[in-house]
């Protein structure tokens, strides 16, 4: 991840995903943004439906939602992300989680 912006509560990242990458199951205090700026990627809120996304999607997670997200198989994907406060990380997202 690189960090492309800060303020002394808000940060802004680009992460770039590699075929298949994603993040482990996770929340953040004050929710999060997404936004494809590149290729496609899945997104899941833990009890939800795993979801496409494209670029030029935005997505957002409430606050404390459990979520993860990532590249597609076989594509990249580049998202901005933009949150505030320190994230929860939990448990790996499992091959079957991530293949639905």
């Amino acid at each position: 991840m690189d960090e492309i912006g800060s303020t002394e509560h808000t940060t802004v990242m680009s992460v770039h995903f590699s075929p298949g990458a994603r993040t482990a199951w996770h929340a953040h205090p004050h929710g999060q943004v997404l936004h494809v700026a590149e290729g496609a990627g899945l997104v899941q809120s833990r009890g939800g439906e795993r979801e496409e996304i494209r670029a030029g999607d935005t997505v957002t997670a409430a606050p404390g939602e459990w979520h993860w997200h990532g590249a597609a198989p076989g594509t990249f994907m580049t998202h901005f992300a933009v949150q505030e406060g320190t994230t929860q990380w939990d448990t790996p997202v499992t091959d079957d989680e991530y293949h639905g």
